[in-house]
């Protein structure tokens, strides 16, 4: 299986040695889970699209510093991308800002949520169990880190879990499209690295609340399997 992954950000150049970019980090985690996976990355922030939509098996849109909202030609070329995935039926996952960046551009409503920062690890609750799902605990702890929130979902979504915190946390469109808040591509050393960066902009008690949390387990992992089992089905 091929997928193509969506590059809408790239990461700070200081972390980059480390921790390498958006799509290094998402082809680390879905290898552990299918080694025989094959990538290609189109930087969509620069306008690069595949030549063919079905020269990939299932597309990958990335987390980004930008707002599904925002007035930038780039994002309504992405949201237009994502419609005619929609209607072709093609499979696609989004990622923090992938899943809001897909709720906006299907109907729903994107913006900076009340409540404020996610930061760290948080729990998002399963209400069902889908067929991709391992159907063990219906909790996830995953690592967020968002402002932007998905408020109203589209009429075709079904939301599958989400907490006090972010009530649309995962988000199903048909057979098709999946959709997560947090950041299955992320490790707690890179977590830790965007909350020091952000620490004036989050605040003290959030970047305290987060750094705390991040003694838990990170299941990252799990979330990547679920994916290649979502990507697989129907093939």
């Amino acid at each position: 299986m091929k997928l193509g992954i969506l590059k809408t950000d790239a990461v700070r150049p200081e972390l980059v040695p480390e921790f390498g970019e958006y799509p290094d980090m998402i082809i680390a985690v879905l290898r552990k889970a299918d080694p025989a996976l094959e990538f290609a990355v189109y930087d969509v922030e620069q306008g690069q699209y595949p030549a063919d939509i079905d020269e990939v098996d299932g597309y990958i849109i990335t987390g980004s510093k930008s707002s599904a909202y925002d007035d930038k030609p780039w994002i309504f070329t992405l949201m237009a991308f994502v419609r005619e995935l929609h209607c072709r039926k093609k499979k696609l996952i989004g990622l923090c800002f992938g899943h809001q960046l897909v709720a906006q551009a299907l109907g729903g409503k994107v913006a900076k949520s009340p409540r404020g920062w996610g930061m760290g690890l948080q729990t998002h609750t399963f209400n069902t169990a889908p067929a991709w799902h391992d159907q063990g605990d219906m909790d996830l702890d995953i690592l967020v880190s968002h402002q932007d929130q998905v408020l109203e979902v589209p009429d075709e979504a079904r939301v599958l879990a989400g907490n006090e915190f972010c009530e649309n946390a995962v988000a199903q469109f048909g057979d098709h499209i999946l959709t997560f808040q947090g950041h299955p591509e992320f490790i707690k050393d890179y977590s830790r690295s965007i909350m020091n960066f952000r620490r004036e902009a989050i605040g003290e008690d959030v970047y305290a609340s987060g750094m705390a949390s991040l003694q838990g387990t990170h299941e990252g992992p799990r979330v990547a399997q679920w994916i290649v089992n979502f990507l697989d089905a129907g093939r």
